[in-house]
């Protein structure tokens, strides 16, 4: 199998048109979610108990530099994007392969977050902010400004 680059993005990715008995499974999906993590994506562990404690790599999207430091605040993304139905096309089991959301930094700036299903059947996912290159980027953020009003 050959490896992707950091630089490129799975073409794969579809956000899913969802009707109102989809909004209410993923509202119930919600509140089974779980954030696992990956130490990959932080630069200071927080209290997210990861294995090894943090390890930034090259080329990954940091946690840190959108203020994500907690467990909870990374579910609280999680639920807030499965609530909105920013969710994926692709599923294993009931689970969405991606969910999104946005977080705002410094109460101005719209920074799109991608979450990917870590273990199939069990609801964890672990996220990271996307990057601006990313073509999915400026959809996500577009999607979640509508969904607002």
């Amino acid at each position: 199998m050959k490896k992707r680059r950091y630089d490129q993005f799975n073409p794969k990715r579809r956000i899913k048109k969802l009707e109102n008995a989809d909004l209410r499974h993923c509202s119930k999906l919600a509140e089974e979610v779980q954030y696992g993590g990956n130490p990959e994506h932080k630069r200071n562990p927080g209290d997210f108990g990861l294995r090894p404690p943090s390890g930034p790599r090259a080329g990954k999207s940091l946690c840190d530099t959108v203020g994500i430091f907690s467990r909870q605040d990374a579910l609280e993304c999680l639920r807030s994007g499965l609530c909105k139905g920013l969710i994926s096309e692709r599923f294993n089991g009931k689970w969405p392969r991606n969910i999104w959301s946005v977080i705002k930094t410094d109460g101005k700036n719209d920074i799109p977050l991608e979450a990917q299903l870590e273990n199939r059947g069990t609801g964890t996912y672990h996220g990271y902010p996307m990057p601006q290159s990313d073509p999915l980027a400026a959809e996500i953020v577009r999607q979640w400004n509508m969904k607002d009003d």
